[in-house]
């Protein structure tokens, strides 16, 4: 069956979502954080209390899709975009609610692109993370229905303020699995095959939170209470193992921000980080 549209704009009933400091601590080490971080990477170390890298906030807003959007294999599933915003600084554990709902379906031609957005209130109802994605689904298109809207990106005519560059490991997708996503398709080479690729690629949010690790420590003074949002369309996939660039342009507390392996090619693009005054 063809995506379902009847989809767009029913909002799911809330969904509780939990996470213990185990489950932050496991994601920073999957997006590569190590021992120059141990804010993020240890519960206990003396006069050290636990911080969050503020990506969390996507994994924190997950809930289960209530319907299936329509009937096509799995690998024909990319993750186009994602975005977040925070409301506060996320705790090392704790609980929400998230309701979801499909926001638009469009016809890309080659495929169709779905929206979607999640909202995660603390148990007093106090919202937390507000979190927007998309994702391409190939074959899907040609149904005549309108390509949806654009923003307009442009990187600035200067070098950029800040280039960081962090290394992936060759596992570094069978680590950032165990913070939930165990899609094959990043630790099955059948699988990976099957979807074209010559060995199990990346995860789009494993590249995306080493993305907003860079941009924590080169804008934000490594503080998470000063990130405020961020957003990024992923644009070519990152096999683990392979290094990152993220180009960083900085206007006060406008940030736009690029991600790119080391041939160049684009893989995080569009970038803006949202950042609270200092």
């Amino acid at each position: 069956m063809p995506i379902d549209h009847s989809l767009v704009g029913v909002e799911s009933g809330p969904y509780e979502r939990s996470w213990t400091s185990r489950d932050t601590l496991l994601y920073a080490l999957g997006v590569g954080a190590g021992t120059g971080e141990l804010p993020f990477t240890t519960e206990n170390s003396a006069g050290i209390p636990q911080r969050v890298l503020p990506t969390f906030a996507v994994l924190a807003a997950q809930a289960p899709v209530a319907r299936r959007l329509g009937d096509f294999h799995p690998a024909m599933l990319v993750h186009a975009e994602q975005a977040f915003e925070l409301h506060r600084e996320l705790p090392a554990e704790g609980t929400v609610a998230v309701t979801s709902k499909v926001t638009g379906v469009y016809d890309k031609g080659s495929g169709a692109l779905v929206t979607s957005e999640a909202r995660a209130v603390d148990p007093g109802g106090e919202p937390l993370v507000t979190s927007r994605s998309a994702v391409f689904i190939r074959g899907e298109g040609g149904f005549g229905g309108d390509r949806g809207p654009r923003e307009e990106w442009t990187a600035p005519g200067r070098a950029p303020d800040h280039r960081v560059t962090c290394a992936t490991r060759p596992d570094q997708a069978l680590l950032y699995r165990l913070s939930g996503d165990r899609n094959p398709l990043h630790s099955d080479p059948a699988f990976a095959a099957r979807a074209g690729f010559p060995r199990p690629i990346l995860h789009g949010l494993c590249t995306y939170g080493i993305t907003g690790r860079a941009l924590l420590h080169a804008v934000a003074g490594s503080d998470p209470a000063r990130f405020a949002g961020m957003s990024g369309r992923f644009s070519s996939p990152v096999f683990p193992g392979e290094s990152l660039t993220v180009s960083i342009w900085q206007d006060g507390d406008e940030v736009l921000f690029r991600t790119a392996k080391d041939d160049g090619t684009v893989v995080l693009d569009r970038g803006r980080m949202a950042l609270q005054p200092g």
